[in-house]
């Protein structure tokens, strides 16, 4: 029986993005992409993630099962809590992107940078790893690095400082960290473009690993 996946996404530039490692990863799987900007940019406009905008990703979610979907992936990090929240009403699988991210870091190692181009999502990604980490009995150290206005550029089309920006954090992180998780899917083509011979440390992207575990998981039902 073919299984359906559905991708909720903030940004445009998204389906592209995780479209391709579907096809890649599972390509016998059906996929459905639902996008609002809306859901990251009140998000933005609060400085956090409120309460309306955690009731309309839960309608989103509903949508989803209703269409047909085995599972959902949600990829954006800034809106992980409210997947969590929502969780207990939905009757499918619904996988936040991060997760497995956080997981593997922990294993990894006990200093972990945690690099944003937002600080609406640099705090849910720091609070899911101190949880992960928790539930796996570890202790972790978490260094913070906040791309100042980096975002701003990239929304904007200014992609150049946006990548000289997020590369730089990159390159100042790797001297003070074991592991260094990407806060955004976004950030994943930056660091690819860094040599491997420069990475003195694993750099962990969401995209990939969200859905190797949506793979997995429909592979269960």
């Amino acid at each position: 029986m073919t299984r359906t996946l559905a991708l909720i996404h903030t940004g445009t530039f998204l389906p592209q993005v995780f479209t391709k490692l579907c096809k890649e990863l599972m390509p016998d799987v059906k996929v459905f992409n639902i996008v609002d900007e809306s859901l990251i940019n009140n998000t933005i406009a609060a400085n956090q993630l409120t309460a309306a905008t955690s009731k309309r990703l839960a309608h989103y979610l509903e949508s989803a099962e209703e269409a047909g979907a085995d599972a959902i992936l949600v990829t954006c990090s800034s809106i992980g809590p409210a997947v969590e929240a929502a969780r207990p009403f939905i009757n499918i699988p619904v996988l936040r992107v991060d997760e497995p991210m956080a997981d593997a870091a922990v294993k990894i190692g006990q200093k972990i940078g945690v690099i944003a181009t937002l600080s609406t999502t640099l705090k849910p990604t720091v609070n899911l790893i101190k949880a992960r980490a928790a539930a796996q009995g570890r202790q972790v150290e978490i260094v913070e690095y906040l791309c100042e206005g980096a975002f701003q550029a990239v929304v904007s089309g200014d992609t150049e400082t946006h990548d000289r920006s997020v590369t730089a954090g990159l390159t100042e992180l790797m001297g003070q960290v074991d592991v260094i998780v990407l806060a955004q899917a976004s950030m994943a083509r930056v660091a690819d473009a860094i040599p491997e011979t420069e990475k003195r440390v694993p750099i962990l992207a969401s995209p990939r690993l969200g859905v190797e575990a949506a793979k997995k998981v429909l592979a269960e039902i």
